[in-house]
């Protein structure tokens, strides 16, 4: 009797995580069949290699394609070695004492902080007290501080799963501490921080507020050639288009092209990211 209620259970657990899975699946996949039905007879390749004109109401997207990448570079560029190096510091370095657990909660915190939240904070420190302008470093900096608590969270679960055993028989073999983590530790959980990362990457690439505050330009004739430029992005494209009053109607196909690009880029770079890791422990493994 016991047996078949616990088989009951589970074939019921079982069910309810399929319909899970599959409501889940439909969601998306409903998402992207909305925008691919109202997006795609705008996308073209001229669309995607002409700079928007006759105020954003034709033309394509190419300034706001290379001023999104341009934000994921500088953002990426300031949180990854820093997200990775403070993620060491907690699990190599630190002691488990109140200040070290303080930390920890800090960044844990930092994650759920709205981002608009930091897009106030690129604004008043990075534009105003350290006197970079309204501008593509500003803007990348702050989408930085937006990812850098994802990077610290990947990156220390990560190197916290890298079995104690292998640094001790590294220290065995008379290496020390930095060589282990080095040669060691690093290689081992390198396949799972570029996870955070990927995750990071899809955060920073469609986000609006912090660029609004920090660098984004309503409109930018040419592409930013300086880390002090303007710049247009996809995500803040698509808010101007949407809330562009007698001409909402009129750009509707390239709101939604734009959108189905910004989600192409997001997904195309989490593939990239998965093959990379992929690779990576595919070359741990031989």
């Amino acid at each position: 009797m016991g047996g078949s209620k616990r088989q009951t259970k589970d074939v019921a657990a079982t069910l309810f995580l399929w319909l899970v899975m599959a409501g889940t699946c439909a969601l998306l996949f409903g998402i992207l069949a909305f925008l691919f039905s109202r997006g795609f007879s705008a996308l073209s390749w001229e669309f995607l290699t002409t700079p928007p004109r006759d105020q954003m109401t034709s033309g394509g997207i190419l300034t706001p394609i290379v001023g999104t990448l341009q934000l994921v570079g500088v953002s990426m560029g300031f949180a990854f070695p820093v997200g990775v190096v403070t993620a060491i510091y907690l699990v190599e370095y630190a002691k488990d004492d109140m200040f070290t657990r303080f930390l920890r909660l800090a960044v844990r915190c930092l994650a759920g902080v709205p981002s608009v939240v930091f897009g106030l904070f690129g604004l008043t420190f990075f534009v105003i007290f350290l006197r970079f302008g309204s501008s593509l470093l500003s803007a990348g900096l702050t989408l930085g501080c937006l990812a850098l608590p994802v990077i610290v969270g990947a990156s220390e679960s990560a190197l916290l799963a890298v079995p104690q055993d292998y640094r001790d028989a590294s220290y065995a073999m008379g290496a020390t501490r930095w060589q282990t983590i080095r040669k060691v530790v690093l290689p081992a959980a390198f396949p799972s921080i570029i996870t955070g990362a990927v995750l990071s990457v899809g955060r920073v690439a469609g986000e609006t507020a912090p660029i609004i505050f920090t660098g984004a330009a309503f409109y930018a004739p040419g592409i930013a050639k300086s880390l002090f430029d303007q710049i247009m992005a996809l995500p803040y494209h698509i808010l101007v288009l949407a809330t562009a009053g007698t001409h909402i109607e009129k750009t509707r196909p390239i709101q939604y092209g734009t959108a189905l690009v910004l989600l192409a880029i997001v997904l195309g770079v989490t593939l990239l990211g998965v093959l990379w890791r992929a690779r990576l422990r595919q070359r741990a493994r031989s």
